[in-house]
């Protein structure tokens, strides 16, 4: 029996509702699909939790968020939020500033470019957002998908986050729902080289990436062992990109901490036998797991990976001298990177 956590990071998905359409969006689509207080309340109970996300739709469109939100906060949760400017813009003072940070989306650094992939008006809605989040005194961290379409941007967005006192922080494009925004294999390090040369690494969980700069605090991806997902759709997942094979919530009430002995959990730790005598699978553990399964086989190394082509890359890491420790929530959640611009 493996070791279980001693308590979970917890993303909650309480609807699939959005205000709007993004094409690269991996939430699901059809019926709507609401979480109840009650299967909020079944998770917490389920398992040991020490913070929660809400993400997945736009929750502040669930009939009941506020609710679901007070009742976290009476757990004495740490409770953080990701938003594209609406909820955060509908939400009372009061009940914000009780959050322990949020996150808000921008996949564009110009208005013209967010407006004209994510709808006209939402790089207005989100910069409002920011700017009510930072009177309140509210911590903001930008987001953004690294896809075939902005992977060169991503350094201008991390300084537009900047210009609003936010960290930035990206994710790796998964086509849960479609490739059309997938990117090739040079495109994903070309995109890590770009950012990487022009801002400031916080931290960095994305395993490949992680690798390749040496990061030996890095062990894997956090999905699948330290982390859990509950979808609208009442699934539990190792993560919000893994294809198939999850749980119920009704399976985690009878499983409980022992989640991550669970059939998803354990192959989302699968380790391929191609990368057992890497040097560097000590950090890697095989790359993004939800990656390997959703494009190819969970037994296959990541596909960008580059040992396994025979290719040996090197990537600029700048670090700022002396930056004040902060804890960041999402840094131990995700496959993911978070960089600072600020001069």
């Amino acid at each position: 029996m493996e070791a279980r956590p001693l308590s979970y990071s917890v993303g909650l998905g309480l609807t699939n509702e959005c205000n709007l359409s993004c094409g690269h969006c991996y939430r699901p689509g059809g019926d709507v699909q609401r979480l109840e207080l009650a299967d909020v309340d079944a998770i917490c109970d389920a398992v040991p939790v020490h913070s929660v996300n809400l993400g997945t739709g736009e929750n502040g469109l669930h009939p009941r968020f506020e609710e679901i939100v007070r009742s976290l906060l009476a757990r004495r949760l740490r409770v953080s939020l990701t938003s594209n400017g609406y909820t955060l813009l509908h939400m009372p003072d009061e009940l914000l500033r009780q959050l322990h940070d949020v996150e808000v989306s921008i996949d564009f650094p110009t208005a013209e470019e967010q407006d004209a992939f994510r709808g006209a008006g939402s790089f207005d809605t989100v910069t409002g957002a920011i700017a009510r989040c930072r009177r309140l005194g509210l911590p903001v961290t930008v987001i953004a998908v690294m896809m075939n379409t902005n992977y060169r941007k991503l350094a201008d967005i991390a300084r537009l986050a900047a210009q609003f006192g936010a960290r930035f922080r990206f994710n790796v494009y998964q086509p849960v729902n479609t490739d059309k925004y997938s990117l090739s294999y040079e495109q994903f390090w070309d995109g890590f080289r770009s950012i990487l040369s022009q801002t400031y690494l916080v931290s960095c969980t994305e395993p490949l990436v992680a690798a390749v700069l040496g990061l030996r605090t890095v062990h894997g991806s956090p999905c699948g062992g330290t982390s859990l997902r509950l979808t609208p759709g009442k699934r539990v997942m190792p993560c919000v990109y893994w294809p198939d094979g999850t749980l119920a919530l009704g399976d985690l009430r009878a499983v409980g901490p022992n989640v991550v002995e669970s059939e998803p959990f354990r192959l989302s730790r699968t380790l391929p036998e191609a990368c057992t005598r890497c040097e560097l699978v000590a950090i890697c553990r095989g790359g993004c797991a939800s990656r390997r399964a959703i494009t190819g086989s969970i037994e296959d190394p990541d596909p960008f990976c580059p040992i396994v082509r025979g290719e040996l890359l090197d990537l600029p890491l700048r670090r700022r001298e002396g930056a004040a420790a902060v804890e960041l929530l999402h840094a131990k959640n995700y496959c993911t990177t978070i960089v600072d611009a600020a001069p």
